[in-house]
């Protein structure tokens, strides 16, 4: 599926707001309800929208701070990182890469303490290097279509 300009206009809508009604969309983009439906029903069984969440503050939510953690796996223990991984409660997103690390992780931790144990946990698959996160800079941008603002 091409996806046209009143489609990026929805998508556009849903990425600031998911929860943004049919009808206060349509009203921007010049369609009904039922067009803006049938489009949104039409992006999901094609999967282009993949689904709906909440962002949460992590700060908000009990966690002092963000860290990005990249991995170098050791020989044999790239496997069995990526069996591990989807268990680990601090990782909120995983990356498995090309380049000298095999992994990038982003996660959210309590404290020092915390840190110093789930890297305790990883470095036996391989060789860790941890930033600490500042700031964001850019969070939760809106994908656009190529061609908007030409």
């Amino acid at each position: 599926m091409k996806i046209d300009a009143l489609n990026w206009q929805i998508l556009d809508h849903l990425q600031k707001n998911a929860r943004e009604s049919f009808s206060h969309i349509g009203r921007e983009v010049g369609l009904t309800p039922p067009a803006v439906a049938e489009r949104v029903k039409k992006m999901e069984d094609l999967g282009i929208i993949e689904g709906y969440g909440a962002k949460i503050s992590y700060v908000k939510a009990g966690h002092q701070f963000k860290a990005i953690i990249m991995l170098r796996a050791f020989m044999g223990k790239l496997k069995p990182f990526l069996d591990k991984v989807k268990s680990l409660q601090e990782v909120v997103n995983c990356y498995r890469i090309t380049g000298n690390e095999n992994i990038i992780m982003e996660v959210v931790l309590r404290d020092q303490s915390h840190l110093e144990k789930f890297i305790d946990e990883l470095i036996v698959y391989g060789e860790c290097r941890t930033h600490i996160v500042l700031s964001n800079v850019v969070a939760h941008a809106p994908i656009k279509s190529g061609t908007q603002g030409k």
